[in-house]
């Protein structure tokens, strides 16, 4: 059986070329913009870069009525592409009082639209939403994982079900306000590149889209800063320029969480144990816990012990017992490999192969080293460190440098080859 060892070495990147608005003065006259690797673009260069004429390249932007997705409509708009607005209504969440958030951030779809004088249009995805990606987050919680649906919404509608739409309306291009880059060799091949912005980078939640998504796909915001683009956005004037982030999972919205869940999932209360046996009292319902979690235990001081937080060490679904342990280090939290399935690379790879790179086992973490060993769409992936709180149902994403190569999603973590009691 043919066994390769790959080591994935930095190419010689550009962060791509500089996509900054064409009459913001303030961003070209007699200046010099500089990014990470000092690449500078003058402005006799960036006048050079306007001169192209793209406007028979049509690029669809997903836009959710937010100052990403608007500002990127907008330096596409300038740099003379044939824009269209696509906003894409996933879910429906029309309160008891009539109120829905997809109606409101519509209208500033619209008018952000209006004002930069591009067509746009709705499309609803609560259908493929639903099957895809809710019937997916509600199954990982019934098998005690925690789930992220950010990165199956990519993976499924923003850059499948969208992208379809767009193909058909004739794009050559989606694009989104996703905080990532890509460069192209001279093959074709595409790299997918974390963003600039390394509080923003959202190279995480894409690492499940292939070759052939990233190749019809531009991330105009991918070199810029998120004050940056603020920026861009209030000079403009676009409707959207001061309108706060969204936060957490789209469906949840600024609902209980609890609630929210308890509508899908029935609740199984149960007990609350430490490693050793003791009894620590009644937890909620499995699906409510992950692995790692401090809050939301009810733990008070023990008589006799010490005062270190209680943690989420563990869950054994076929008794429906919660593990709690003292200590942000507890050994129940820390292992030394884990198992991956729906491993994915945005390139092609062999079948079987060892990789030596970095990862990331949940958003904004520091890199890691590791050793991935790849078989087929399934991978074990060994730390050079003990690591802490690894979550069965969670993204591992694989990195070599600026490079995203792809990811899997979290089975188990094991601890000197022995599984540990997470699900």
């Amino acid at each position: 059986m043919c066994f390769l060892m790959l080591k994935f070495y930095r190419l010689p990147f550009l962060y791509g070329i500089i996509q900054v608005v064409q009459n913001r003065q303030s961003f070209l006259d007699n200046q010099i913009l500089e990014y990470d690797l000092q690449i500078v673009i003058s402005t006799k260069r960036w006048e050079k870069i306007m001169s192209i004429d793209n406007s028979k390249t049509r690029v669809v932007v997903g836009m959710s009525g937010g100052v990403d997705s608007s500002v990127t409509a907008l330096l596409l708009k300038e740099q003379g592409y044939d824009v269209i607005g696509i906003f894409m209504k996933n879910w429906d969440d029309t309160d008891e009082n009539g109120f829905c958030t997809a109606t409101e951030d519509y209208k500033d779809v619209a008018a952000v639209a209006d004002q930069i004088g591009i067509p746009y249009y709705s499309v609803n995805f609560e259908k493929e939403y639903w099957d895809r990606v809710f019937e997916y987050f509600l199954a990982e919680y019934r098998a005690g994982r925690t789930p992220n649906p950010d990165v199956m919404c990519n993976k499924e509608i923003k850059f499948k079900a969208f992208l379809d739409y767009a193909m058909n309306l004739g794009a050559d291009y989606v694009a989104t306000g996703h905080y990532a880059q890509v460069t192209r060799d001279e093959d074709g091949t595409v790299h997918m590149l974390r963003g600039a912005d390394n509080g923003k980078d959202q190279t995480y939640f894409l690492s499940q889209l292939s070759q052939e998504q990233l190749q019809k796909t531009m991330f105009p915001l991918g070199h810029l800063q998120k004050p940056q683009v603020r920026e861009i956005a209030e000079r403009a004037g676009l409707a959207t320029a001061k309108k706060k982030d969204s936060t957490g999972i789209c469906f949840i919205g600024e609902k209980n969480f609890k609630e929210f869940l308890g509508q899908y999932l029935p609740a199984q209360p149960g007990r609350m144990m430490t490693v050793d046996g003791r009894d620590m009292g009644e937890h909620t319902g499995l699906m409510y816990y992950t692995i790692g979690q401090r809050g939301g235990l009810g733990i008070g001081g023990q008589i006799g012990g010490d005062n270190e937080p209680w943690f989420v060490v563990g869950k054994d679904l076929s008794k429906n017992i919660l593990y709690v342990g003292q200590g942000f280090y507890h050994e129940s939290l820390m292992s030394t490999s884990l198992q991956a399935s729906q491993v994915h690379f945005t390139r092609d790879m062999p079948e079987e192969f060892t990789l030596e790179c970095t990862a990331k086992f949940r958003y904004r973490q520091p890199d890691s080293q590791v050793t991935v060993k790849v078989k087929g769409d399934k991978a074990e992936v060994i730390f050079a460190e003990p690591q802490r709180a690894i979550t069965p149902g969670q993204a591992v994403v694989f990195y070599d440098g600026q490079e995203c190569l792809g990811g899997g999603m979290i089975d188990m973590a094991y601890k000197d080859g022995e599984a540990c009691q997470y699900i």
